[in-house]
């Protein structure tokens, strides 16, 4: 996966996370995927939210859609 915004420094763990609250996953569904618990994936989301300035779920997907299709910054 490829991000066009230069500013924006994610570890490779936070933009598995993104990418599968993209795909519309729960949070009991990451944790799963990733092996990790429930509280680790709404930390890494709330870290997420700060580092790229959006307020909710909705607002992440549609970041990493305009990222990932070359429509972002």
């Amino acid at each position: 996966m490829t991000y066009h915004h230069a500013d924006v420094q994610l570890s490779p763990r936070q933009r598995q996370v993104i990418e599968l609250v993209a795909q519309g996953l729960k949070n009991h569904e990451i944790a799963s995927e990733l092996g990790i618990t429930q509280h680790v994936v709404r930390n890494y989301i709330s870290k997420i939210y700060v580092i790229i300035g959006v307020s909710n779920r909705v607002e992440l997907a549609l970041w990493y859609e305009a990222r990932t299709h070359g429509l972002g910054k």
